[in-house]
């Protein structure tokens, strides 16, 4: 199986070039074998990249962006789905492609597959069993009303510390709020810089459609003309 990647090598977005960055930095990260294909001098690649996307998960103009992600024949996605899959450690998952052992993936594999089959349950239950012990007290009959006032006085004592703990804790919370508030501006900002590139690389695009089909209008005219 072979992993093709759809580049746009001569791409005037610096968001289109960053993501193209990261999810081929990633791959080569893992090792992961992929075959570059490059749509900005090849128009078969472009061309092909352009059918092969399901209509479902092209943009409104109908003219999908690099990068984009295809597993022979079959597609994988684009830059956002292989972040989300790459925050999930699910890459491999995303790709087709079964997870190296030893590798997070493969660690969550299998422990997904012990939890199916019912087997993590049965170890716990039979650990619980293992590990309950009946206090000597109970097995003998005998009850508890001396221990109960020591416990509450301890509870009550637990409960103070944890007051003070909490007061405590406040103003790191609103620092942490604080700091939370500026990385998602910044990330809005970020975000709104991405949406403008594309905006224009989309507008160059179609630019580009209809500079082509002016010149096939002007040579049907020439031909009819003479």
């Amino acid at each position: 199986m072979v992993i093709k990647v759809f580049l746009a090598s001569s791409s005037g977005s610096t968001a289109i070039k960053k993501k193209q960055q990261d999810v081929v930095g990633f791959l080569e990260a893992l090792r992961v074998e992929y075959d570059p294909l490059d749509i900005a001098c090849n128009e078969e690649n472009r061309m092909w990249m352009r059918q092969n996307v399901p209509e479902e998960k092209k943009p409104a103009n109908g003219i999908p962006l690099p990068p984009q992600i295809f597993n022979e024949e079959s597609y994988c996605g684009d830059y956002d789905t292989f972040f989300d899959a790459k925050e999930d450690n699910s890459v491999f998952a995303f790709l087709g492609l079964p997870p190296p052992p030893g590798s997070k993936e493969a660690a969550q594999a299998d422990k997904a597959h012990i939890v199916t089959n019912g087997n993590h349950v049965e170890e716990m239950n039979g650990d619980l069993e293992d590990t309950i012990e009946v206090p000597l007290e109970e097995r003998n009959g005998d009850a508890h009303v001396e221990e109960e006032g020591e416990v509450a006085e301890g509870e009550n004592a637990d409960d103070e510390a944890m007051e003070e703990e909490t007061e405590g804790d406040e103003a790191p919370a609103d620092e942490e709020e604080a700091v939370e508030e500026t990385d998602e501006q910044a990330h809005a900002e970020e975000e709104e810089q991405e949406e403008e590139e594309l905006r224009q690389l989309e507008e160059e695009e179609e630019a580009e459609v209809q500079e082509e089909e002016e010149g096939d209008l002007e040579e049907t005219q020439e031909e009819e003309a003479e």
